[in-house]
């Protein structure tokens, strides 16, 4: 699981990147949510992949 001082470290990115003037509870919030989700992500990410598997395909608009 992520840890809490990189979610601070990549709100504070993402403030930057989109132009974002968050205030300390709006953040506070957003690490908490971040936080849980990357608690319910845990067990999916932890699950081990068949070196078989094929990689999903790559949509490409008919020109």
């Amino acid at each position: 699981m992520t840890q809490p001082a990189e979610w601070t470290t990549y709100i504070a990115q993402m403030e930057q990147i989109l132009a974002l003037e968050l205030d300390d509870a709006r953040r506070a919030e957003l690490q908490l949510q971040l936080s849980r989700i990357a608690t319910l992500a845990a067990p999916l990410m932890a699950l081990p992949l068949d070196e078989r598997l094929e990689v999903a395909g790559v949509f490409q608009p008919c020109n």
